[in-house]
């Protein structure tokens, strides 16, 4: 009887050792005559317990972690390969508190399927979407991602029907879908976790949208720093395409989808859409200006779909189960789950997906549990980098968008990076002004200057150089920055600067020196 055994191929498992783990295992299997299959799963999102093996029993996928390759000897010792008690048993991987109380809608097959094998992406409910929507007229395909409520889950949130309609409508011989996984957003790892752990439901849902506005040819633009699921979507888009669900007559129907993968040019702006548009095709990662929208003229000049890789992997389950189902998740205008990332100085990082309206203070504390350190939190930054700094007087705000946007903050992509009160957070608003300089396209003046400029500022603030006077100066440049700036780079850049001078104003003031006189 062979023996199924789970171990993550997701880069982070890797990075702690699962491949070595897999491995050595195999070979104790050979070597003791046991018939053992190693399915390399994606990751449950519980990377505190990384490397997790998990060991499928009488029904149950019974789990031990982290395990290393020292632990695997006393592992076949206790007889894990059964079930056997172990210092690092740690029971039904269901039932664990950190993924009993998560609502996975997205992540749903992340963790359970081998992420390869059409076989268990169609078990568990993968390409019904697309078998649903063969059924559906284009224009009923973007009224039923409409009726959802689906939002873009890259930051903008904006209403993902609205755009697909705006796509349709457009008069063309071709139009595009492209999906925006240049993920670079700090404490953010959503997108490569779904790519590694589950990249049919990426595939599903970009052939949908393709259905949905009748374009044919979609593009992949990934980040370069993700090898591994760069490997992975290559071979999954192969399979798809040997299976009949790519290329030419999808499933039998006269539809057609083709799909390419594009290399990411390794800077921050190019997750810009009208930057990455320009970045596929071959040229420098600049910002286009608006209008025209990439909706009526984006890649090479036609109409197209910008999404991001939370949005088009939520498509195919909003089209099997239907759209009220996925309206069910949520509240107000924020519908559906978010998958958020917990990563800095927290005690469990990794991935939660939830349903807009939970608390921050929740995902901190009951799935977070505080900081690694033990010590006091002392701000939270959710958003990414040019997210804002939450002290703990904001972290009762609702997980939704415009309960964010009614404290200046931002959900963004779902990042959310811990810090205690061991920070310096003048040493974050710098940091934040200077990132915007190494990573600004430099196409407009506001975040070309204005972001050198800041750091000098705030420089002169912490050295007690005339702090009154630059603090009101730093505020001016970020209002010019807001209001100024040709896109998100330096429009909110001020966010994180503003946020921390707003509500940590006591660490601009830690240096002793004596106020240069004017």
């Amino acid at each position: 009887m062979t023996i199924k055994v789970f171990i993550p191929l997701d880069t982070t498992a890797c990075s702690k050792g699962a491949d070595q783990v897999a491995l050595q295992l195999a070979n104790m299997a050979c070597n003791k005559g046991v018939e053992l299959e190693i399915v390399r799963n994606g990751s449950r999102g519980l990377f505190w317990l990384e490397p997790l093996l998990e060991v499928e029993v009488g029904g149950e996928r019974l789990a031990y972690g982290p395990v290393s390759v020292d632990k695997l000897e006393s592992l076949w010792q206790a007889d894990f390969l059964n079930g056997g008690e172990h210092e690092l048993s740690l029971g039904d991987i269901e039932r664990h508190p950190f993924l009993a109380e998560q609502q996975r809608l997205t992540f749903s097959r992340v963790g359970i399927i081998d992420p390869l094998s059409i076989e268990d992406y169609c078990q568990q409910g993968g390409f019904e979407g697309l078998r649903a929507s063969l059924l559906f007229t284009p224009a009923g395909l973007v009224e039923a991602v409409t009726q959802s409520g689906l939002r873009g889950r890259g930051g903008a949130a904006f209403p993902t029907g609205i755009k697909w309609n705006t796509v349709l409508q457009a008069q063309a011989s071709q139009k595009y879908i492209v999906c925006n996984a240049d993920e670079g957003d700090s404490g953010t790892f959503a997108d490569r976790m779904l790519m590694e752990g589950d990249p049919f439901s990426l595939i599903e849902g970009m052939i949908i949208a393709g259905l949905a506005v009748e374009a044919t040819e979609g593009y992949i633009y990934l980040r370069e720093e993700y090898p591994k699921a760069r490997q992975v979507l290559q071979l999954a888009i192969d399979r798809a395409i040997s299976a009949g669900y790519l290329g030419e007559n999808i499933l039998g129907s006269e539809k057609s989808f083709v799909l390419q993968i594009r290399i990411g040019a390794g800077a921050y702006i190019c997750g810009e859409e009208t930057a990455l548009l320009e970045s596929i095709e071959g040229k420098r990662g600049m910002v286009r200006a608006k209008p025209p929208l990439p909706a009526l003229e984006g890649l090479f000049g036609l109409p197209t779909v910008v999404n991001n890789v939370m949005t088009l992997a939520s498509i195919p389950s909003i089209m099997a189960q239907g759209a009220q189902s996925y309206q069910s998740f949520g509240i107000g205008r924020s519908r559906g789950t978010l998958p958020f990332q917990l990563a800095g100085n927290v005690k469990y990082g990794g991935l939660v997906e939830l349903a807009f309206g939970s608390s921050l203070s929740t995902l901190l504390n009951d799935f977070g549990g505080g900081t690694k350190t033990g010590k006091p939190m002392k701000a939270v930054q959710v958003g990414g980098p040019l997210g804002a700094y939450l002290p703990a007087s904001q972290w009762h705000t609702a997980l939704d968008y415009e309960a964010f946007a009614n404290v200046d903050a931002v959900l963004g992509h779902g990042g959310i990076v811990v810090f205690d009160e061991s920070v310096d957070m003048s040493e974050q608003a710098r940091f934040s002004m200077e990132f915007c300089v190494e990573e600004s396209c430099g196409k407009c003046t506001p975040c070309r200057i204005g972001s050198t400029r800041g750091v000098e500022v705030i420089d002169r603030i912490v050295a007690r150089q005339d702090a009154s006077h630059n603090k009101q100066l730093l505020r001016d440049l970020c209002d010019t920055m807001t209001h100024g700036s040709l896109c998100a780079m330096g429009g909110m850049t001020p966010f994180p600067v503003l946020s921390a001078l707003n509500y940590f104003e006591s660490d601009f003031d830690t240096n002793v020196e004596t106020e240069a006189t004017s």
